[in-house]
């Protein structure tokens, strides 16, 4: 070979190693992030979610990425918001709660979904088996609806003798009529009155605390949905303004001035939903994946507001507490 055609191929071999080097390089993957309430009083819980993912070496904005959605409490919004995600396209979903991971189902049925929901999935239709869900689809379970009677309980030691508990309810939730029977099914097991009083995202809080008023309501009961949870602030002042003593599903309420609180922790669920995230980047199939459920609960309870209330905590309860907000 002459020297002059060498010294061509030579450089045409250099200027072509870049590039190989970098189409043999993994691109960033980008995931979607579905949440049906809004960015406000979520950080936490993404924190959470991002640690989890961090584990598996996805760390937003260096290895990975993540296209938010927050439907703000417009449940009606979900299904363009999954759709949006899949055409993208994004490598994997995140789906939190049960409306939007039903939208995420039925955007899909190839990329992975990792959902957080509060209800039984298999009930909700989102997995044919815990234990092996098959399909595209796996994620956390917290079962709010089992806890329904243990709140109830609560609530009725915390203020004994009350005849009527009202239970607040989110009507745009598709999950609306499970959560209603499971609520009916728990006060008839426990013998107690209760009023449902439903709300919307097209209305604010304050007429069905007056209903709750008007009906002589003694304590109120937060039914389970993500929605709340974005409104917390505004149904913890509402409450103190009622005078209604209080019992909420996760022990941020409790942190910001509920009464008393009680669920799975929010942040241990939000950090298994970025674990199987990661773990699912890194190769493994959803379906083998079982849905996860959470073994520990945190019982909270403020003694400010219910000093504000003029209620006594009971010892037996105070015994029980995980915290004691004083």
């Amino acid at each position: 070979m002459k020297r002059r055609q060498f010294i061509t191929l030579l450089g045409g071999a250099a200027a072509a190693w870049p590039l190989a080097a970098r189409a043999q390089q993994p691109t960033r993957p980008t995931i979607g992030f579905l949440h049906q309430a809004s960015r406000e009083n979520y950080g936490p819980f993404v924190a959470a979610f991002r640690k989890g993912l961090a584990e598996f070496g996805y760390v937003e904005g260096h290895s990975i990425a993540i296209e938010y959605r927050w439907a703000e409490g417009h449940y009606d919004r979900l299904p363009g918001m999954a759709a949006d995600l899949v055409r993208k396209p994004v490598a994997a979903l995140c789906a939190a709660y049960y409306p939007a991971a039903l939208a995420a189902k039925a955007a899909t049925t190839t990329i992975p979904v990792v959902f957080v929901v509060g209800s039984d999935p298999i009930d909700g239709g989102l997995v044919a088996m815990l234990n092996r869900p098959g399909g595209n689809l796996t994620g956390v379970s917290q079962f709010t609806n089992a806890l329904i009677a243990k709140r109830l309980e609560l609530l009725r030691e915390l203020v004994p003798g009350t005849a009527l508990i009202g239970v607040l309810m989110y009507t745009d939730n598709p999950n609306t009529e499970i959560n209603t029977r499971e609520v009916q099914a728990a006060a008839r097991t426990l013998g107690q009155q209760i009023l449902i009083v439903g709300v919307d995202s097209g209305r604010g809080f304050d007429p069905a605390f007056t209903t709750l008023a008007q009906q002589k309501a003694g304590a109120l009961l937060i039914s389970p949905d993500a929605f709340f949870q974005s409104r917390r602030d505004e149904i913890i002042r509402l409450a103190a303004r009622q005078g209604i003593p209080t019992i909420y599903g996760g022990r941020e309420n409790s942190d910001a001035g509920g009464l008393i609180s009680y669920g799975a922790s929010q942040t241990g669920v939000s950090h298994q939903a970025g674990v199987y995230m990661g773990r699912i980047l890194r190769g493994e199939r959803p379906g083998d994946l079982p849905v996860m459920q959470p073994t520990t609960f945190e019982l909270v309870i403020n003694l400010k507001t219910a000093k504000a209330l003029g209620l006594t905590v009971p010892p037996t309860l105070l015994a029980l507490a995980t915290e004691v907000i004083e």
